[in-house]
């Protein structure tokens, strides 16, 4: 493997890019404001800016995150968008006065992180190794839009571009560290979804190293379980569950405003003129209208960010410890209380039987027994989260598992496929 490739993990939450060389791969270290990281957020911040033609500046990454706090009331914070690839419910995000379309968003997107590259990124050799998921998240998926967003927002990224499934990287980066063959299974568990591939790999020397056998996915990972806890904890302080009066008769609050609560790309379009509109009348009309004040509040004040963050700390400290403290204030609203790993399991319980039963689909697919499988590998955030684990310890056996690369491992798999020979035998 002589040539020269990137390989770019866009994921729903957190992107890494790493580049291939004399084959070996390395991750990329973004760079600004003093700090530099392999990781780069999934996330936009928009705000005004006289001196900024057409007066909107923007900003990605971390340093997004640190515009958005540092001015939470005067941006517009956008972060998970890739969740809407493949939704035809979602055509354009407002922007103040602009409508921006995926393929726009992300291509601003791209051009802060090329910036941040520190110049690494400014000459792009090809071909471009780009991961996608095997299922795309949302209710009604289209994977044929997906890829046409997908295709205009790297146009001009690179000459060659190959998308590839996110856990055939992980899996090529993971045969790096094995010499002799196994049939493996790679379990990647994403913001948006999580993936799962079957791969058999040869000893090394051995071309091709790696064989796909078969795949699943499904739309339920990180956000979803999160979306769990913030749906117990804190809506029913919003006004989930209320009733509300219209003429003579008592109705309960539709659950359609709760439901942008459960992604960000659309929670944060919610600061719109006519939506508090809306939410004002639902307020006057509301038996609790304090819990409708609460979420105008943290639509109004931008609390989306700091409500996830005390959602995030929360689940990863429940990964570690039985009981947990959960804790936010902001807009009026105060929710300190403590969770129990417990009580937590059961609130996710019918996502996990859901993520069990695609590992089903993918042996499945590729026509093997799980006695069948050698190893598997874990990667990604949400693997850490011990009913998760318990899913193949309980199928595979504790010997069988190993872990690591949580946020790295596909970035660098997709940069080596870059430098085999014929990349478009990988791709999806």
């Amino acid at each position: 493997m002589t040539r020269r490739s990137i390989g770019l993990d866009f994921g729903t939450t957190n992107s890494v890019v790493a580049l291939g060389h004399d084959g070996l791969s390395e991750v990329v270290e973004f760079e600004g404001s003093g700090t530099s990281e392999a990781v780069f957020r999934s996330a936009l911040c928009f705000w005004h800016e006289e001196s900024v033609k057409g007066g909107i500046a923007h900003e990605g990454g971390p340093w997004a995150i640190a515009e958005y706090l540092e001015y939470p009331e005067d941006s517009r914070f956008l972060q998970s968008f890739k969740s809407v690839a493949a939704s035809r419910s979602f055509e354009t995000a407002n922007i103040f006065a602009r409508r921006l379309r995926f393929e726009e968003l992300g291509r601003l997107f791209l051009g802060r992180l090329v910036a941040h590259a520190g110049g690494r990124l400014d000459e792009r050799p090809r071909p471009i190794v780009i991961g996608r998921p095997v299922e795309y998240a949302g209710g009604q998926p289209d994977p044929a839009l997906a890829r046409e967003r997908y295709d205009a927002m790297f146009e001009g990224f690179g000459a060659e571009i190959h998308y590839v499934y996110e856990p055939l990287g992980a899996a090529y980066s993971y045969a790096a560290r094995l010499g002799e063959p196994a049939t493996i299974l790679v379990a990647d568990f994403g913001g948006g979804t999580s993936d799962f591939s079957v791969v058999k790999i040869a000893a090394a020397g051995v071309a091709p190293r790696c064989v796909p056998l078969g795949h699943a996915g499904i739309g339920i990972a990180g956000d979803r379980l999160d979306y769990r806890m913030l749906d117990r904890l804190v809506l029913p302080m919003l006004g989930k569950g209320g009733d509300y009066r219209s003429f003579d008769k008592i109705l309960e609050i539709p659950r359609s405003w709760f439901s942008d609560f459960a992604d960000w790309s659309r929670l944060a379009l919610m600061r719109n003129p006519r939506t508090l509109a809306e939410l004002d009348r639902l307020r006057r009309a509301a038996l609790d209208p304090d819990a409708i004040a609460r979420m105008m509040a943290v639509i109004e004040h931008e609390l989306g960010y700091p409500l996830y963050e005390a959602i995030g700390r929360t689940k990863r400290a429940l990964s570690t410890a039985a009981t947990a403290r959960f804790d936010f204030e902001g807009g009026g609203l105060r929710i300190a209380s403590d969770v129990s790993r417990a009580d937590f399991e059961a609130w996710i319980a019918d996502d996990v039987a859901a993520m069990a039963a695609t590992v089903d689909r993918a042996l499945a697919d590729a026509n093997v027994e799980s006695g069948s499988i050698d190893r598997v590998f874990l990667t990604g955030g949400t693997s850490l989260v011990p009913c998760i684990r318990r899913i193949f310890v309980d199928r595979f056996g504790e010997a069988r598992i190993e872990a690591g690369g949580e946020l790295t491992s596909i970035a660098h798999g997709l940069a080596l496929i870059g430098m085999e020979e014929d990349v478009a035998t990988w791709a999806a």
